[in-house]
């Protein structure tokens, strides 16, 4: 069944980092009030394509090995930058209005952060890659599965866009090469899928710009550290690209 009509849901909220952040675009501080959330229906099909290959998982020792792989040796996520990230995209834990629902997700598609809502007024910040052009889904979703070293499988949309993919109809095996990287949550609307993540990629050197195809895509070792603090039944809320929760300073 397709979600009829648009949401428009107004929130009100600080986030205010505990340090200036500089850019290659100049000096921003955080907006002390968020202006609105879109939440609009995909209009994507209502079934999750079966893979031919959904019993063939990893072992414990398989992932923890892919983990080490990805993770670089005396990994510290202020810090460690093997990348080539501008600095701003590292992890950094910066200050959240009291309003704000711990365990929630935040995905500012301007500045380029995510922002994971923690308990006692902080958050935790993470530098991303959002969708190409129109790909990119403002919207209200909610986590309903969080998978280790997924499977990939393109949308037929995708193989439409971009004939290259059909290659890949039949499922592509987890692994650091996978383009859903070491970890994925899935976003839903109700109860259907919408076939958008929030993932690692095994192309760090896009963070921080428009590479997708509609996901919310970060740095492997990053998203292993948030993945365990995210529990299922989570908000994501995608702010539009023309919506920002930074502002000049």
């Amino acid at each position: 069944m397709k979600l009829q009509g648009l949401e428009v849901l107004y929130r009100i909220y600080r986030v205010q980092a505990i340090e200036p952040v500089h850019c290659a675009f100049g000096k921003f501080e955080m907006l002390t009030r968020r202006h609105f959330i879109q939440t609009t229906a995909a209009l994507l099909p209502s079934s999750v394509p079966t893979l031919s290959f959904a019993n063939n998982w990893p072992s414990e020792q398989q992932k923890a090995a892919w983990d080490a792989e990805v993770t670089p040796f005396g990994y510290d996520p202020a810090t460690t930058n093997p990348w080539g990230l501008h600095p701003r995209f590292l992890p950094q834990r910066v200050l959240a209005n009291d309003e704000l629902r711990p365990g929630d997700i935040h995905v500012d598609a301007v500045a380029r952060y995510l922002y994971h809502i923690e308990e006692g007024g902080t958050a935790m910040r993470y530098g991303v890659a959002i969708a190409q052009g129109d790909l990119y889904e403002p919207g209200t979703y909610t986590i309903r599965r969080k998978v280790e070293w997924p499977h990939w499988r393109p949308t037929q949309n995708m193989i439409e866009r971009d004939p290259q993919n059909a290659q890949y109809a039949d499922g592509v095996e987890p692994g650091p090469a996978n383009a859903l990287g070491s970890r994925a949550l899935y976003l839903y609307v109700g109860d259907r899928d919408t076939y958008l993540r929030i993932h690692g990629t095994p192309y760090p050197e896009s963070i921080g710009g428009r590479a997708s195809s509609g996901c919310v895509r970060m740095v492997m070792a990053h998203i292993n550290d948030l993945f365990e603090n995210v529990e299922i039944g989570s908000t994501a809320y995608l702010y539009s690209a023309e919506d920002s929760l930074v502002r000049p300073g």
